[in-house]
């Protein structure tokens, strides 16, 4: 009883648009209210707070907000796609390729869903609405595209699985590789058929062409090298052993401040300290949820919610078919309604021990949950990726979800492959 109205007022104060971090910091310590003699008392929350954020591997979470801002004001994403357009300019659905493999490759740096929609899209839709493709199209693309940013290591949402389940953040990142780039691959064939249905401007598409070719391929080779380069000394730094996630996530912000800065001086010096601003913004707030969520986890862990929820599904639910197809619903849904960290810190403690039940490795599980969690950065009324593609284009919400449904159904078809199909996940580890 006492788990259901705590759960209630949860989704309550929520609905009423309270911020998450404020709804769960004053759900955790209601239960004690409520009972003295509950363990979770007001000393006991503060002092998860402090270790749910005391983790050398969540280091690496502000490490690449701070590296995928300098990248995205040192424009590195122009110089990515350029490099790809150049080769696909004159293709059939070329140009939006192009963007799909600018997302997937800003995403191997950002390690986030809505920094590479902002960063891949302020620069490329654009360029697409000059060559002819409609708006709505280029900013639904690119928001969709967007969410594989969380996929493709290194992605924050898997350091926080990680710390979460005890899962190797290293393993997450190998596991992400495949399901990240099948997903670009279907986005690839929905914006193929899309071009082959509604044709394109063939016009603007070969000027636009000819400008690339103008610059000459030697020259545009040396201008996006060391942008290209840069996932493989992040990820080949973690995959070889010479460094942890944490400290390649070091290594992208200096390489990242080097490149903008001194290479390509696309970045002043001066603009630095604006971007560490931003960079501080945008973690206090993650870093205030984390804190929250864990202690909110350890309530739930006390209030045995974890093994209530087990007992009640592998007592009502036999088969693990069944089993996969309620939680990827679930985790839909909360995806539409909750923000990524929150909802990882707060479901991994009451599903994985349910689907481990059942056979299930942790880190397909952890995928699995990532990529449902991935399609809610572009399903309302939260849709991160749709409000920051809208403030790009000034589209309404409304068009920019009527365009994005096929690309989110291409999507959600590679989600029920990774979930079936355990080795989309674990083939490389």
């Amino acid at each position: 009883m006492a788990v259901g109205v705590l759960m209630f007022l949860f989704a309550l104060l929520l609905v009423a648009g309270l911020p998450v971090g404020a709804v769960l910091g004053s759900i955790s310590i209601l239960p004690n209210l409520a009972d003295p003699w509950f363990p979770a008392d007001a000393q006991y929350i503060i002092r998860s707070m402090i270790n749910g954020v005391n983790s050398f591997p969540i280091l690496a979470v502000p490490m690449f907000i701070l590296s995928g801002n300098i990248m995205a004001r040192g424009k590195i994403s122009e110089k990515l796609f350029d490099f790809f357009a150049y080769f696909v300019s004159d293709k059939t659905a070329g140009l939006p390729i192009a963007v799909i493999c600018t997302c997937l490759f800003y995403g191997a740096i950002s390690g986030s869903g809505p920094a590479t929609t902002a960063a891949v899209g302020a620069m490329t839709i654009p360029i697409l609405a000059r060559a002819g493709y409609k708006k709505e199209f280029s900013t639904a693309l690119v928001a969709v595209a967007g969410g594989i940013g969380v996929i493709i290591p290194p992605s924050i949402p898997f350091i926080f699985y990680g710390q979460a389940s005890g899962s190797s953040v290293s393993d997450l990142f190998k596991a992400g590789i495949i399901p990240g780039l099948l997903i670009g691959f279907a986005l690839m064939v929905y914006s193929w058929m899309y071009c082959k249905k509604y044709g394109e401007d063939k016009k603007k598409l070969n000027e636009y062409r000819d400008s690339l070719k103008a610059m000459g391929f030697l020259n545009l080779v040396k201008d996006s090298f060391l942008a290209l380069v840069c996932p493989i000394i992040v990820l080949g730094s973690i995959y070889s052993g010479i460094a942890s996630p944490t400290e390649a996530a070091v290594i992208s912000v200096f390489y990242a401040l080097i490149l903008s800065v001194c290479v390509y001086k696309t970045l002043k010096i001066k603009d630095v300290w604006d971007v560490l601003v931003e960079s501080v913004k945008t973690y206090s707030t993650i870093l205030f949820i984390i804190a929250v969520a864990t202690a909110f986890s350890r309530v739930l862990i006390f209030l045995k919610v974890p093994e209530m929820m087990t007992d009640m599904i592998t007592g009502s639910v036999s088969s693990k078919f069944v089993l996969l197809i309620l939680i990827n619903l679930l985790l839909l849904f909360v995806g539409m309604i909750m923000d990524t960290t929150p909802a990882i810190l707060i479901l991994t403690p009451i599903l994985l021990p349910i689907v481990q039940s059942y056979g299930m490795d942790p880190i397909h599980f952890g995928i699995m949950m990532v990529v449902n969690l991935a399609i809610g950065f572009v399903t309302p009324p939260l849709g991160v990726n749709l409000f920051v593609a809208s403030t790009i284009t000034n589209i309404k919400m409304e068009e920019i979800i009527k365009s994005a449904i096929p690309f989110i159904i291409a999507f959600m078809v590679v989600l029920v492959l990774i979930t079936f199909i355990p080795q989309l996940s674990l083939a490389l580890l």
